[in-house]
């Protein structure tokens, strides 16, 4: 067992404590915060716990979020035992039916399972967005576009106009602020949802925030992850849209929601590599630059995408590290 996945020396005791001696805890992932998961078997039982230590982690919006969206009749794992204090949770196990290996395995299946992703979001939609959630507003989407300027462009040596880069965003941005705000769960993809009986299980939704419900569409066809067919994307936005009832300014939002979710992921990336030493995510940079590109060459991005021609060329739009070795 890798070191970074040895179960907390905590677990053992809070299992007990709630029902759960004796327990078999086995590592089951890790992601790219501090969070870690392991799966906990205790005779017939099946739970996950989720270890997020404080002072990185802090698993209350997690719990609460979980139960809001149970509590509207949305499949997130129901919490079996909690202590904040510790960081630990042991939470519903939702199986290992992830929406992305049932894609892979059929092919045909993508239509089907991306139309119940989107059915999804459509029913979130009709829900005020949860009581407390900070809003998604001017300032965090310009913070969180600000990291492909902080952490992408120093790490392969690029000296860009960061002034004129606010400009233009502030430019845009306006078009993607909501309304009204809804729940925005932040990691809607396909390694997040899961196949379960009562239809598609949500995972890691700790960072919702109350903004404009593009924002999940975005994080769903445009996948950091996982290439996304644009007929799978058109005809996925179009069954939105139809749904909802939006028409051109919605348009304008997800495609400005986009680039701004896609330079924040290229700044995310070189960050996970370069601060925290976690070198696989600089190989997914080159598919989001080609999701940011699809995205700048909206007309709604045109002060965007012009700072993108005047500072970085199109060659040194690509994976980081291999980009700061040349």
């Amino acid at each position: 067992m890798a070191t970074d996945m040895i179960p907390p020396p905590a677990a053992a005791a809070f299992l007990a404590a709630n029902g759960w001696a004796g327990a078999e805890i086995t590592p089951l992932a890790g992601d790219a915060s501090f969070r870690r998961y392991f799966r906990v078997r205790n005779a017939d039982r099946c739970g996950v716990l989720m270890d997020a230590p404080p002072p990185h982690e802090d698993p209350r919006p997690f719990i609460s979020i979980a139960r809001w969206l149970a509590d509207r009749g949305f499949a997130a794992p129901a919490i079996h035992a909690a202590d904040e204090a510790a960081g630990l949770v042991l939470i519903e196990d939702f199986g290992d039916d992830r929406m992305r290996e049932a894609i892979e395995t059929d092919p045909g299946s993508a239509v089907r399972l991306y139309s119940a992703a989107i059915d999804v979001l459509v029913a979130l939609r009709r829900h005020e967005a949860m009581a407390g959630l900070r809003p998604y507003d001017l300032a965090e989407l310009q913070r969180e576009a600000a990291l492909l300027v902080e952490w992408y462009c120093p790490a392969i040596g690029l000296d860009v106009d960061e002034d004129a880069y606010r400009a233009a965003w502030y430019e845009v941005l306006p078009l993607a602020l909501a309304q009204r705000p809804v729940t925005v769960l932040r990691d809607y993809h396909v390694e997040n949802l899961m196949l379960i009986s009562e239809g598609l299980g949500l995972l890691d939704f700790q960072d919702a925030l109350a903004g404009h419900p593009a924002y999940d569409l975005v994080s769903l066809l445009q996948d950091a992850r996982r290439d996304v067919e644009p007929s799978i994307e058109e005809a996925m936005l179009a069954r939105y849209r139809t749904a909802a009832g939006e028409g051109d300014a919605f348009l304008d939002a997800y495609h400005v929601l986009g680039a701004q979710r896609n330079a924040k992921i290229i700044g995310i990336f070189t960050r996970l590599w370069k601060r925290d030493g976690k070198p696989r995510y600089p190989s997914l940079c080159p598919r989001v630059w080609a999701y940011l590109e699809r995205d700048l060459s909206y007309p709604a991005l045109a002060p965007v995408a012009a700072w993108f021609d005047a500072n970085i060329p199109p060659e040194l739009r690509g994976d980081p590290m291999v980009l700061s070795a040349r």
